[in-house]
């Protein structure tokens, strides 16, 4: 069963739906979202404007959903898949004037990255006067399922915006737990490499090796600023054309070993330093802003605080509660075995469901056992490589498995010619820009680099949409099972719950199984396996 919720300037306005998305009811009225929902347990799924803000509030007075329609995440889907216009507004209120032929207004801008929303957020694209939100969300919703039963695999896109509309569920009760984080153990570490706070400067640490730079080079040099750095090596005879790691390593001078110390530092300063704790972590929680489908793989983001971008040194402040743990998950070489699923190619599928690491399975049979090189010809089809070793690797791996590797080569040859291309479920990818194609000019470097982008947008989106068929399954077995456990953390590949100990074997049982449900879903009956590598520890820097 599902209803249609939204709030008005009378209040709160909701109804039951049929299966073609109209009312199959009276309209209700309700004083508060909160008692709408609350009063209505048999309602499996709510269809609702936004999730990022109306589920947030439901959070904040203990009320959970089992399930939503996000029409805003579904109207961006849409609008990609149907019309190729990936990145067009989404809102309500451009839906509904697409819908009646209208000017269609633009989204309201992003919220600055903050610790919490602010009082003078911006509110939603307004709708044309006399049009309220209930209405709209009627019309919009209905003309949504409408639309989603033309497209290609009406059942796959179905499948997607539920998937959609689950992650968006999970982002909001993630940003509500938050990831445990004892703040005295990150001041200890910042003490231990940055030495003392200096107000006003830099820790006592970075200021010493600033000054063993400079005496390298034989005058002041601000290793903060790359160009400095560039002349000073110049000065020194030394050519270079940036000041990556990568390149400072090859260089014999006196100045690099303090400057790789300094930029390490300086990264751990300006990423994760004081100022990054205050901000971000209160009360014990870390509280990041999850924005799902903030990629056009629709892979996450944040806005602000980089949760996913967590130094490993810092990692040891994430911290279970005493008498609980951190069940840790990665999904084993996910990308490559989603290539086996949606490419069906038998070879590569066989390969896929057989042991937890498909790397060296693959090894075995392809290259000589060496697991390192098996990794290599993989990544390389995966991601576009054409030239060194990764070439080599790939013709192999063409050999063995043609309709895997066919598959990676058409997405690229489609993205090549300006085509679009889609993930298994349906997510499309960006038109192509005239910048990028030129059909009367032929292949040219940005066409090129497009196709590489369409290659991997075929597999990491796909990839995407398993993670988020994962995410689902684990919410609600979670639930299911009555347990304490939550959801704290997700990126790409991994998952952590924080669990009571004595439910740590219970958490990691779900979480596998969660893997394969999620394949079976998307991809139907197939041989291959989505194992996970799972820890169960105190602190996050030991699962690695």
């Amino acid at each position: 069963m599902r209803w249609a919720v939204a709030e008005t300037a009378e209040g709160v306005r909701l109804c039951p739906l049929d299966s073609a998305g109209r009312p199959a009811g009276p309209v209700e009225r309700e004083s508060s979202l909160s008692a709408a929902v609350r009063a209505r347990p048999q309602v499996q799924r709510w269809v609702w404007r936004s999730t990022a803000e109306m589920y947030r509030r439901l959070l904040a007075d203990g009320v959970r959903v089992p399930r939503c329609y996000d029409v805003e995440a579904a109207e961006s889907l849409l609008i990609g898949h149907l019309e190729g216009q990936a990145g067009q507004p989404r809102s309500l209120a451009a839906a509904w004037a697409r819908l009646h032929r209208r000017p269609v207004p633009p989204d309201a801008p992003a919220r600055a990255a903050e610790t919490q929303p602010s009082l003078f957020d911006s509110g939603p694209a307004p709708l044309p006067h006399g049009v309220d939100e209930f209405t709209a969300l009627l019309a919009v919703y209905a003309d949504q399922v409408a639309r989603t039963a033309t497209t290609r695999h009406p059942e796959r896109m179905r499948l997607l915006l539920a998937a959609e509309s689950a992650g968006m569920l999970v982002a909001a009760e993630l940003g509500r737990a938050g990831i445990p984080w004892r703040a005295d153990v990150h001041r200890e570490l910042l003490a231990e490499l940055l030495g003392e706070r200096i107000a006003g400067g830099e820790p006592r640490r970075m200021v010493e090796l600033a000054q063993e730079v400079s005496r390298a080079f034989g005058a002041r040099v601000r290793p903060d600023l790359p160009a400095e750095v560039i002349k000073a090596f110049g000065r020194a005879g030394i050519s270079l054309s940036s000041t990556r790691k990568w390149e400072l390593r090859e260089i014999d001078h006196p100045a690099v070993a303090p400057l790789l110390a300094y930029k390490s530092l300086y990264r751990l300063y300006t990423a994760n330093g004081w100022s990054w704790l205050e901000q971000w972590v209160h009360e014990g929680r870390f509280r990041p802003e999850y924005q799902p489908g903030g990629t056009v793989t629709g892979r996450w983001t944040t806005n602000g605080g980089g949760a996913l971008q967590i130094p490993k040194i810092v990692r040891q402040a994430i911290r279970a509660e005493p008498g609980w743990r951190l069940v840790v998950a990665d999904a084993a070489q996910m990308e490559p075995r989603i290539l086996a699923a949606i490419s069906r190619d038998p070879g590569l599928m066989e390969v896929a469901g057989r042991g937890e690491d498909m790397y060296a399975d693959l090894a075995v049979r392809a290259f000589g056992g060496d697991r390192a090189q098996a990794k290599l010809a993989m990544l390389g089809a995966i991601y576009g490589q054409t030239s060194g070793d990764a070439l080599t690797h790939v013709a192999e791996l063409r050999r063995r498995y043609p309709a895997a590797m066919a598959y990676v080569d058409d997405a690229a040859a489609a993205g090549e010619q300006g085509r679009l291309v889609r993930t298994w479920l349906g997510r499309t990818c960006p038109p192509a820009t005239a910048a990028s194609f030129d059909p009367e000019a032929g292949t040219t470097p940005a066409a090129r680099a497009r196709g590489r982008f369409t290659r991997n947008f075929v597999v990491q989106g796909s990839a995407a949409e398993w993670a988020l068929l994962v995410l689902a399954g684990l919410r609600n077995s979670i639930a299911d099972a009555g347990l304490r456990a939550e959801l704290v953390f997700f990126q790409h590949d991994e998952v952590i719950v924080h669990c009571p100990a004595e439910e740590a074997e219970t958490v990691a049982a779900a979480i596998a199984s969660a893997g394969t449900v999620a394949g079976r879903i998307a991809f139907g009956a197939t041989p291959v396996r989505f194992p996970f590598s799972t820890a169960v520890v105190e602190c996050y820097g030991d699962a690695k």
